[in-house]
């Protein structure tokens, strides 16, 4: 391997950080992941430790090596979107938790700034539905409760960052204050007709110029990795360095498991399978504007010409097996969820409704609470677990469903990534409830691959995308018959599939605020 030149992909997500060394054939051939702590200071609340997110970064990308030195050519950087960090620019620390995309503690700003009727001018400019999952009053936030933070801003003296931001300020040490237009096309705060800080949207959400970073393309040279030779000999023990090396591609990690995936044309649409799910189809240079609370954002560019998605969140997906596992402890790991329902014909009429901090995409319902609907005397835990598992599934139904009811394009087959893929019943149920092709690759760290992908380009690993997409198809072919790689095709008629699908809207009629 110390010969073997690769990309490092850096994918920090809401639960911890994955780091991917990618071969210049497209092959995964190290991983290392670390895990870092969750906080819930109050209901509704959810905050990470910057620090610790920096930690987990550096032992996720320790885990990778072994004594002897990589050809690491380039770094490419994906993250969990909307999760807002605000710090010192001198001393480089932050001043509060990071707030987690998940948090809900800014509901009560957006309620007062949609009645003061703006969310129309608001979704016009940036796309988005007025709500407190985007970073824009999560950044005001930070600033009118730490005391001083919006005098210390008004001097310079401090900057904002989602977590790509953070990382890129550590990795070239204090150096650069960046971050890409899919990042940006989060906060609310950027204009994504014009590609910038939108002053009238700074003035709304009462955030200060100064602390933003400069904006650029998915694919560019956003800076040099900055470490002191001896950092990891010192660190970890062990004779590597990231000196010198460029950090040449940065996406939110949806877009960039749109671009890991290959949907670069418009009218291919994927889905990620993590804590939450999100669905995005990409529309090219069209910016889609729907009326079914689907977001319209930028994805992945290769120039600063901006690509267009359409995306539907799901807040809750393998979170809702979590909570299985650890909330009511009726599993003991996510891998037995599958066993347990393919023990049974079906969930016995239970519907699990994973609204645990409102609803996401289509319906946008930050009061929606979670049930379990349909129980009776009978009901086994085997129900509740498959019940929970097809949650996941209609929930995705419903967006891409909003997805053809805006749109012209007409989706036949949906390429899918994340954790949950791994799941054989949850995908087949998927393809059977939507009715087209469920694709799996080869390779389901699509979020890692993207970042990889960018950052391959910018330096001239790979010429385009057609080099990527030879192999993709190298990939698929290779693995044919393999545990990934497999194409799961509906097994339900039409009749079966529309009375599952009035039930399931139904069940969430009933929870909705």
């Amino acid at each position: 391997m110390s010969n073997t030149a690769c990309i490092l992909a850096i994918d920090q997500g809401t639960t911890g950080t994955t780091a991917l060394l990618v071969d210049v054939d497209g092959n995964i051939i190290a991983r290392g992941y670390q895990e870092f702590t969750q906080y819930y200071p109050h209901p509704g609340w959810v905050e990470h430790d910057p620090e610790e997110i920096w930690d987990a970064t550096l032992q996720a990308i320790d885990a990778l090596f072994d004594d002897r030195p990589l050809n690491i050519i380039a770094i490419g950087i994906t993250n969990q979107r909307e999760t807002t960090l605000v710090w010192d620019r001198e001393t480089g620390k932050p001043i509060h938790p990071a707030i987690v995309w998940q948090c809900r503690r800014t509901a009560d700003m957006c309620t007062s700034l949609e009645k003061q009727g703006v969310a129309g001018e608001i979704k016009a400019k940036t796309g988005l539905l007025l709500d407190a999952y985007f970073s824009g009053t999560k950044i005001a936030w930070i600033l009118d409760h730490v005391s001083g933070a919006r005098e210390r801003a008004a001097r310079g003296e401090l900057a904002f960052g989602t977590v790509d931001t953070w990382l890129l300020w550590k990795l070239t040490d204090k150096a650069v204050h960046k971050t890409d237009y899919t990042n940006a096309s989060r906060t609310l705060l950027f204009n994504i007709n014009t590609l910038s800080w939108d002053e009238t949207l700074l003035e709304m959400f009462n955030v200060p110029r100064s602390v933003l970073p400069e904006v650029c393309p998915s694919v560019s040279n956003f800076g040099t990795a900055n470490f002191y030779r001896n950092f990891w000999l010192e660190t970890f023990g062990k004779n590597v360095s990231l000196d010198g090396i460029p950090i040449a591609g940065i996406a939110g990690d949806q877009q960039a498991a749109l671009f890991g995936q290959l949907c670069t044309n418009p009218g291919m649409a994927k889905n990620t399978y993590g804590t939450g799910c999100f669905l995005m189809l990409n529309t090219g240079n069209e910016k889609v504007e729907t009326e079914t609370g689907l977001l319209t954002t930028l994805a992945c560019s290769l120039d600063e010409n901006p690509v267009y998605a359409l995306e539907g969140s799901v807040f809750v997906a393998g979170a809702a097996v979590q909570w299985l596992r650890d909330g009511i402890e009726i599993i003991s790991s996510a891998q037995e969820t599958e066993e347990i329902a393919r023990r049974i014909p079906d969930s016995g009429g239970v519907f699990v409704v994973p609204a645990f901090t409102g609803l996401g995409a289509p319906y946008w319902d930050p009061e929606a609470r979670g049930a379990i609907l349909g129980l009776t005397r009978g009901t086994t835990r085997q129900q509740i677990v498959r019940a929970t598992l097809e949650a996941i599934a209609y929930q995705s139904a419903d967006v891409v469903t909003a997805m053809l009811d805006e749109t012209d394009v007409k989706i036949d087959r949906l390429r899918v990534d994340g954790g949950a893929t791994a799941n054989d019943f949850l995908m087949q149920f998927q393809a059977d409830i939507l009715g087209i092709d469920i694709e799996r690759p080869a390779q389901i760290e699509s979020t890692g691959l993207g970042a990889a992908y960018l950052a391959g380009i910018t330096t001239g690993i790979w010429d385009n995308i057609e080099a990527l997409e030879t192999r993709r198809a190298r990939h698929a072919q290779i693995a044919t018959g393999a545990t990934n790689a497999k194409t799961f095709s509906p097994q339900i008629d039409a009749d079966q599939r529309s009375q599952k699908l009035t039930q399931w809207k139904r069940a969430v009629q009933r929870v909705m605020g």
